[in-house]
């Protein structure tokens, strides 16, 4: 365990290599260097990873401190790390994912321009993720927090040149910087209560300072909740995801797969004492998800471009995510982060392969049939889909979906539970969509086979994790997250198991039947004026950004009109102005003229002694 640090430092070494040498290296060795520098990272976490769960340390979590990072006063904030069960979990999956994901990026970027440069930004992007997961106090949480907003607003505007991908970079940072700002007002209230930003401590004199629902704790916890809304693009901080888009796509799966969105929650559930104590707000957190896949899901029904549908089916599984804490389902949230990492990295590097033989093309319309040249791909597709849209025993994601909904209906919230199901009968619907449309039909352009190991080996290792196989992995969550405490019939189980299955099932059939054939429903519902404006709303993720410019962008824009002969700034403008002025005039002065200059030293001397007489005269 003692190479704990090593996890983080082999993709900070790799970033520093790629960053300083960039445009001295070859594609091969910029490969090698980022690409190896995340598999040295994974071995390491195997290796710390069975070392901890072998020897399991007192109290069930292991300290590393590295040194004294900040000490003013009597605050101190050590540069520690921290291993538990949750901890250990999301560096599997960071780390894990994150390999094959670079490794499929040494494929899909082969050829672009800024190769070296791209990777330098996908190691230090995992860097801060996991100082993020590891960080044993809020400070260093929220270093590696800001480090991965940074990494997103580089990554997604990757290719700078086009201006709606730098538009669609700052969109994602400025949103995120939003939440941000409610983080850091939810850390000052903490450290000012209780003096300390270490997690642990936070949560133990939590309960020692602080009654249920306590005011202060009660905005602290809302603050958090405004930071982990930001990161993990639920309502109403969503707007940046679907732009997000504008990158490369192993930059899409690194950050809807196995770090950036899943920040949110991880943040929540390691601070779940506060969350405990403050259930109105733990109520407010499981709306907050059970509103956000619904809404996403209608998007999602929409789109027409592949990376899209996929960007809205995230949006929509974080907030299971966020409604399995809403319910104290906390271990089924974090499973469920672990397997949709799984087959949402298979299905967004599928998605990647899917472009590369379409020669970049990204509408779904302008694909089909390819299910004859890429069957792998296809085959990669409909295990990942499956997994999205929970099929039944033989996809992972059924395991983990069944159980947030399971448990949201045995916590009494049926309110949320039924949420989850609608959002489940949508999930069906448009990943049905999705596939059929690309894979099957008439062929509506020109694709070819791809080839590469660095291409097959990432999509077959996640395609093996996001079948049943995945669902083995075991968590080491116990007394670190509590258990669900409802109990459960066997009779709940089973209506609940049912009512889950028939569902998904229903939404499959309501896509074949919607999608198949001539698709005569859905163009006469497209082409009618109810149609074309629901479309839209849906297509613009319901009128967010629309909303957001008029309340704030559109305000701001009409202050900065009317005040831009602002008063202040002239009368500010008068001091350089003045100076400017007598500057010019002594200008005039120096002008090479020896009589010029004897008369003005004859002009001082009588202004002198002028002055002094008058102050002579004036004292007598």
């Amino acid at each position: 365990m003692n190479l704990l640090y090593l996890t983080f430092v082999f993709p900070l070494i790799g970033f520093l290599l790629l960053a300083t040498l960039r445009t001295r290296l070859s594609e091969n060795v910029a490969a090698v260097i980022g690409v190896g520098s995340m598999g040295l990272s994974a071995l390491t976490t195997l290796y710390v990873g069975i070392d901890f769960l072998q020897n399991i340390p007192q109290g069930g979590s292991y300290v590393q401190t590295l040194w004294t990072w900040m000490q003013v006063g009597d605050f101190n904030a050590s540069f520690g790390l921290h291993l538990d069960g949750l901890s250990l979990t999301m560096l599997g999956v960071v780390t894990g994912v994150g390999f094959f994901i670079h490794l499929f990026a040494s494929w899909y970027m082969r050829g672009e321009k800024g190769f070296e440069r791209f990777f330098s930004y996908m190691n230090l992007f995992v860097a801060s993720m996991l100082l993020l997961v590891l960080g044993d106090n809020l400070a260093l949480l929220y270093l590696g927090w800001e480090g991965v907003g940074l990494c997103s607003y580089l990554l997604i505007g990757f290719y700078y040149f086009d201006k709606a991908n730098g538009e669609a970079a700052i969109k994602a940072f400025t949103v995120t910087r939003v939440g941000d700002v409610f983080m850091a007002i939810g850390l000052f209230i903490l450290f000012k209560e209780l003096g300390t930003l270490n997690i642990q401590q936070i949560v133990s004199l939590a309960p020692q300072h602080w009654q249920m629902n306590d005011p202060m704790l009660v905005f602290a916890t809302l603050m958090l909740l405004g930071g982990a809304v930001g990161k993990s693009a639920q309502l109403p901080l969503q707007t940046w995801l679907a732009d997000a888009m504008a990158g490369p796509t192993p930059v899409s799966a690194l950050i809807h797969a196995a770090t950036m969105v899943t920040a949110g929650v991880y943040l929540i559930a390691r601070t779940h004492g506060l969350f405990l104590m403050t259930p109105d707000v733990l109520h407010l957190v499981g709306v907050v998800g059970a509103v956000t896949l619904v809404l996403a899901g209608f998007s999602a029904l929409v789109q027409t471009d592949i990376k899209r549908v996929l960007a809205y089916s995230t949006m929509s599984q974080i907030g299971y995510m966020f409604l399995a804490l809403g319910v104290g389902a906390w271990q089924a949230s974090v499973f469920h982060l672990m397997t949709h990492a799984f087959f949402k990295a298979l299905l967004f590097l599928s998605a990647g392969a899917v472009i590369i033989a379409c020669h970049h093309e990204q509408n779904i319309f302008k694909m089909g049939g390819l299910y004859k040249k890429i069957p792998f791909v296809y085959a990669c597709f409909l295990i990942g889909g499956g997994a999205l849209a929970a099929f039944p025993f033989i996809t992972v994601g059924f395991y983990s979906k069944d159980a947030i909904l399971l448990q949201a209906y045995a916590s009494g919230h049926t309110d949320l539970f039924w949420a989850g199901l609608l959002g489940a009968l949508f999930t069906s619907i448009y990943t049905f969509r999705l596939i059929y449309i690309v894979f099957h039909g008439k062929e509506n352009g020109h694709a070819h086979e791809i080839h590469g190991v660095s291409y097959w080996l990432p999509l077959g290792v996640l395609l093996v994790l996001s079948t049943g196989v995945g669902a083995f992995i075991h968590q080491p969550l116990e007394g670190v997250l509590p258990a669900f405490a409802s109990p459960i019939s066997e009779e709940t189980k089973h209506f609940v198991e049912i009512l889950a299955i028939g569902t998904g099932l229903v939404g499959l059939a309501i896509g074949a039947a919607l999608f198949m054939g001539e698709r005569r429903i859905p163009t006469a519902l497209a082409n009618s004026s109810i149609g074309k404006a629901i479309s839209r709303l849906w297509m613009g993720g319901w009128g967010f950004d629309w909303l957001y410019d008029l309340l704030f962008v559109k305000p701001f824009l009409f202050i900065a009109h009317i005040n831009r002969h602002d008063v202040i700034d002239k009368i500010i403008g008068l001091i350089p102005r003045t100076v400017r002025a007598g500057n010019e005039l002594m200008v005039v002065s120096e002008n090479g003229r020896l009589r010029w200059y004897a008369a003005s030293v004859a002009l001082g001397a009588v202004l002198i002694l002028g002055v002094v007489l008058f102050l002579q005269m004036s004292r007598g």
